[in-house]
């Protein structure tokens, strides 16, 4: 099997999975670059003895142990799930990863970086975002017909995996919504470039915008739109809500992954 047959086979096998498009444009990414870092090789003449060494020289060049795991999922899926090796699974561990505690927002700061907005598009993209515990990505593809103000509700399509899932409207949420999505709003996505009504956000246009706000706010630039997240979550920790429930309204598959905010909660009580 030459490489280019990998690559054709590769990207069938991932489309029959069922896996999302960013999956396969990561997968055969890292592929590349491996196959690149051997002087494209023919792959068949390779196997575990080369994606250990690569792994290596990842750690090497200073990636992060999540980074490298990344590539190593990408390559045990090729050689095994595609060419049909029997790897040795023994010579590629996985890195264990060490998780650190997000920077928060403290409530005081969040009531300050959300009055400090003076675009009205901005404020009710941000009040999403915390509101419901977003997604950078999630936040980009919302649209108009995902909010339920009967059920006081959000509705997010195809979010990380591909799940869909319902979460959280609030009332001040809601109320803002309204005041954002005017009679003459487009339909189709919720939030759009400002002379492009018609075309989706970016998830680095959104970063920007919440770099010029929290700027604006006087608030660190340690921050991002995952902060809000993590703040959505925490904050209803706080609040008395169970821990199965935040994790159905931010989508993890895990219960161990939504658990890691009862530490944040209890070192924030520490404190």
């Amino acid at each position: 099997m030459t490489n280019e047959e990998v690559f054709s086979r590769a990207y069938d096998e991932v489309r029959l999975r069922g896996l999302s498009p960013k999956t396969v444009a990561s997968y055969l990414g890292r592929l590349k670059l491996f196959l690149k870092y051997f002087n494209d090789r023919p792959i068949e003449e390779m196997n575990e003895i080369e994606i250990r060494e690569y792994l290596l020289y990842l750690l090497d060049s200073g990636h992060s142990a999540g980074s490298v795991n990344v590539y190593n999922s990408a390559l045990r899926f090729i050689f095994g799930a595609v060419m049909g090796q029997n790897l040795n699974y023994q010579l590629i561990h996985r890195r264990r990863e060490h998780r650190e505690f997000p920077a928060l927002m403290s409530k005081k700061e969040l009531a300050h970086f959300f009055s400090s907005m003076d675009n009205l598009r901005d404020r009710a993209m941000f009040e999403t975002a915390y509101g419901a515990g977003l997604r950078l990505s999630e936040i980009t593809y919302l649209r108009v017909q995902d909010i339920d103000s009967q059920q006081m509700r959000i509705f997010v399509h195809h979010g990380k995996g591909g799940k869909d899932r319902y979460t959280l409207l609030s009332q001040r949420n809601l109320k803002v919504l309204r005041e954002y999505c005017r009679p003459n709003h487009p339909e189709g996505y919720l939030f759009y470039l400002r002379k492009q009504r018609q075309k989706v956000l970016t998830p680095r246009s959104v970063a920007n915008a919440f770099r010029n706000c929290c700027k604006n706010a006087g608030l660190p630039d340690t921050y991002t739109v995952h902060t809000l997240r993590h703040c959505f979550a925490t904050h209803l920790l706080e609040s008395g809500a169970e821990v199965c429930q935040i994790k159905e309204m931010l989508g993890h598959t895990f219960i161990q992954t939504t658990a890691f905010y009862l530490h944040i909660g209890n070192m924030n009580k520490q404190i």
